[in-house]
């Protein structure tokens, strides 16, 4: 069902020192930063060979990245997005053996435009999971 590894999310205490450390210290391609209010967040991608890095930054006080940080002021790893031919189709079948979806279980618009759901971590290992539709 699941696809390749879309990216890997890391959320961060300073959005500005960690795109410098990207760009600089491992000569990325960084992307600008775009705010996404529906999910509390600042992105920026970091585009790679294969996959991409997800830095995520809070976009006000009561977004779930503010919380995250509060429990690791360092940052770190915050969730991986596998892309998924059909969102509902995966979301069903995952519902089928137990998985649960979080929020209202219905599909939003994530950072690159496509329709993303996000899994409980206490049903994958402790990883919370992104699947974005492609």
């Amino acid at each position: 069902m699941i696809g390749r590894l879309n990216h890997v999310a890391i959320a961060v205490p300073d959005l500005e020192a960690a795109c410098a450390q990207y760009r600089t210290a491992l000569g990325a391609n960084v992307g600008a930063p775009q705010d996404e209010p529906d999910h509390g967040v600042t992105v920026v991608f970091i585009e790679l060979p294969n996959t991409k890095i997800e830095l995520l930054y809070p976009l006000g006080d009561d977004s779930p990245i503010a919380g995250f940080l509060e429990k690791n002021p360092a940052g770190g790893i915050h969730h991986v997005c596998y892309e998924v031919p059909d969102i509902l189709a995966a979301r069903d079948k995952l519902k089928e053996t137990g998985a649960r979806v979080l929020g209202s279980g219905e599909p939003k618009i994530g950072a690159h435009g496509k329709s993303v759901l996000f899994l409980h971590p206490k049903d994958f290992n402790g990883c919370l999971v992104e699947l974005e539709e492609v």
